[in-house]
C-alpha cells in the first residue's frame, strides 16, 4: 500500500468500449477510483456488496439506481447502498470519482 500516488503513474485500463478505469489508492477498508467515459459510454446494469459513493468530477451522466433515473453534472454526486442494482449512460464525455467500502478486489485482480 502507498501512502502516496501521483496520477500520472496509476495504471489507466480499458474496462469497456469507451471507459477506461485508473485506480489512485486503496486500502482493505477503502478504494478510491477516476473513471474516464467516452460520450455515449454506458456503465452496464450491475450491483456489488461494497458501498460505493461516486462524484461527477466531469460531463453529464445518466444514472440509474433501482428503478430511479436521474441525470447528474458536474459537482453531483450519488450513493449506493450494498448490493443495489445501477448502472450510468455518459451523455457527454465525463469523469467520475468512485469510492468503494470495502475495496473491490475484483479490481485489483
Amino acid at each position: 500500500m502507498k501512502n502516496y500516488i501521483h496520477s500520472h503513474e496509476a495504471v489507466i485500463e480499458e474496462v469497456s468500449p469507451g471507459i477506461r478505469r485508473q485506480i489512485l489508492g486503496y486500502d482493505t477498508n477503502l478504494m478510491l477510483v477516476r473513471v474516464q467515459f467516452a460520450a455515449d459510454a454506458v456503465s452496464a446494469a450491475h450491483s456489488h456488496p461494497h458501498q460505493q459513493v461516486t462524484y461527477v468530477e466531469k460531463g453529464a451522466f445518466e444514472v440509474t439506481i433501482g428503478d430511479e433515473k436521474q441525470l447528474l453534472r458536474r459537482g453531483d454526486c450519488f450513493i449506493l447502498p450494498s448490493g443495489i442494482q445501477h448502472g450510468a449512460r455518459c451523455l457527454e464525455e465525463g469523469v467520475l470519482i468512485d469510492t468503494f467500502s470495502p475495496a473491490r478486489e475484483d479490481f485489483l485482480k
